[in-house]
């Protein structure tokens, strides 16, 4: 079991920066694929970006490239979203994710634990 807790979000104006933060609680927080996905209103979840267990591979959606950077530090059970140069159509709730099985790491479907998601307000 593991328990996520995501921090980091407010209100920025355009081409600010944010940096979101999840701290994880429980066992194992290497064994896990990390996650991060966001869901505006109105709009299905989709996913953001991911981060292996060792934090050498790393994936993003082709929106977010060359912004957007996920980071582990798995001594302090944290993974990291550090978003720069963000734009209105960032704006949404951002969820971090926990996937056991690293089976197809861009799928909702595929994550076992999720956080109560914290909210990402870009301004134009």
């Amino acid at each position: 079991q593991v328990q996520l807790v995501e921090s980091g979000g407010g209100l920025v104006q355009a081409g600010g920066s944010l940096r979101l933060s999840c701290a994880a609680s429980g066992r194992a927080f290497s064994s896990y694929v990390m996650g991060w996905f966001r869901q505006a209103p109105g709009k299905e979840r989709e996913f953001v970006a991911a981060i292996m267990r060792s934090g050498s591979i790393t994936y993003s959606r082709d929106s977010v490239k060359g912004r957007f950077t996920i980071s582990r530090d798995n001594a302090k059970n944290t993974v990291y979203l550090q978003m720069n140069s963000l734009k209105p159509e960032d704006t949404a709730v951002y969820y971090c994710a926990a996937d056991a099985t690293a089976v197809v790491v861009t799928s909702v479907a595929a994550y076992d634990f999720w956080g109560q998601g914290t909210q990402v307000t870009v301004s134009s």
